[in-house]
């Protein structure tokens, strides 16, 4: 029987082992980090909030030059030592007890985090055909939403006991899967760093790309439902609808799962920058659509009729999701030129942190504090970033044809990959 799970053998399922070791942690980590920080390190929900916001910044900030870095060096021996070093930066937290050696710290977290996922998607794309890339990324979604949510089930034991020693022991064994992601990754070839720089060229051409630029602005406006399933949405049943409360975790093992058993699937319509285009400008209706079921569910339903109402709206955005991060993955690999993939990856990669920044207070604002109108703002902000993600697509591949721009050999529609029977 076949697993879709799975990626094809050969580097593909290294890829995903590597994504697997580490997102287990990561897992728990996300589950328990909050209390870890006030419970044990002793730090205020402000200090949290501070260190977190200024360190996802300059993390961000350091994507591009560390995929530089890997472009230049060598992605596998770059994401081999950005990995060495979360686990540090991971197993530091287990020491400190004040504030500023807190921020320290999550600051090379962060930054070890946004280099790291730069480097990664170089070394896919020096090891995995570009017609491949998207359904590889595909499964390896679906390998980090198993590793996130057997992590989240050891956090959650972490929680119930609700001692400083469950807690140590999470952010250790999120140590130790970094150092064993790192070991992971030392299996796959070798890929060989870019030639040197010519004299006219620019250090950092990402950054003089400007459809490239507007596209990552864009894809970050999209990435808003991130921040919106996680944190907006929680707050939006509690506070606005008669649904129960347990349903909040019901909704994300509904995403979760969804993403295990459909990511792939759904990547398989995604081959070249038309079907891109496509898929992103779906995901952008099903999310209007989407915001307007959420809208309704603060009807006064009761429990039973609200809960339902939120679980239509909560696939729909799982919908949506899935088509919008394979149209991006996608978008982001063709526009990409191949000498430049370490550094382009990077700075599209800004979109995450800038959506975690920024997402959950424009998200409360808007939805739980403006109410209904706020759905409304929200989808039709959805909708628009879609037209402007094809638009400037188009922009792309016009200054690619002119030479303006990297080489658009990613434009034609390829055969999708396909998933090897396990």
């Amino acid at each position: 029987m076949s697993l879709r799970i799975l990626p094809p053998a050969g580097a593909p399922r290294v890829l995903a082992a590597a994504q697997l070791s580490n997102s287990v942690g990561d897992g728990a980590f996300y589950v328990c980090s909050a209390l870890y920080f006030t419970r044990v390190i002793g730090l205020s929900p402000t200090q949290i909030g501070l260190g977190l916001t200024v360190a996802w910044a300059v993390g961000s900030v350091a994507g591009v030059p560390l995929g530089a870095l890997a472009d230049r060096r060598g992605p596998r021996g770059t994401a081999v030592l950005l990995a060495l070093a979360t686990s540090i930066a991971v197993a530091s937290f287990l020491f400190i007890r004040s504030f500023v050696p807190f921020f320290v710290v999550v600051c090379l977290y962060a930054t070890a985090q946004c280099g790291l996922a730069a480097a990664r998607q170089a070394l896919l794309a020096g090891l995995v055909d570009r017609s491949a890339r998207t359904g590889v990324l595909a499964h390896l979604q679906s390998t980090l939403n198993a590793g996130l949510a057997l992590g989240a089930a050891l956090g959650g034991l972490a929680l119930q006991y609700d001692t400083q020693e469950a807690y140590l022991a999470v952010f250790a064994l999120d140590a130790v899967g970094f150092l064993s992601c790192t070991a992971v990754l030392l299996l796959l070839p070798a890929v060989a760093p870019v030639p040197v720089r010519t004299g006219g060229e620019p250090r950092f051409a990402v950054l003089r790309d400007r459809p490239y630029a507007v596209l990552t602005f864009l894809n970050a406006v999209l990435l808003l439902r991130m921040p919106l399933l996680s944190l907006a949405i929680p707050l939006w049943i509690v506070a606005r609808t008669d649904a129960p409360s347990w349903l909040v975790s019901a909704l994300f093992v509904l995403n979760t799962l969804g993403v295990m058993a459909f990511q792939v699937r759904t990547a398989r319509t995604v081959t070249g920058l038309r079907s891109a285009s496509r898929a992103v400008w779906h995901s952008c209706l099903i999310m209007l659509v989407s915001c307007l079921v959420f809208a309704l569910s603060a009807a006064g339903l009761g429990p039973w009729g609200a809960g339902a109402v939120l679980v239509v709206g909560a696939v729909l955005q799982l919908v949506g999701e899935m088509l919008q991060s394979a149209g991006s993955w996608q978008i982001s690999f063709d526009l990409a030129p191949d000498r430049q993939v370490g550094q382009y990856q990077g700075f599209f990669g800004t979109g995450v942190p800038l959506a975690r920044t920024l997402g959950p207070l424009l998200l409360t604002s808007l939805l739980v504090t403006w109410g209904v109108p706020g759905w409304l703002v929200l989808g039709a902000l959805f909708l628009v970033t879609g037209l402007g993600m094809g638009a400037v697509v188009r922009w792309a591949e016009r200054d690619r044809a002119r030479g303006c721009g990297p080489s658009a050999d990613g434009a034609e529609e390829a055969a999708p990959v396909t998933a090897q029977a396990s």
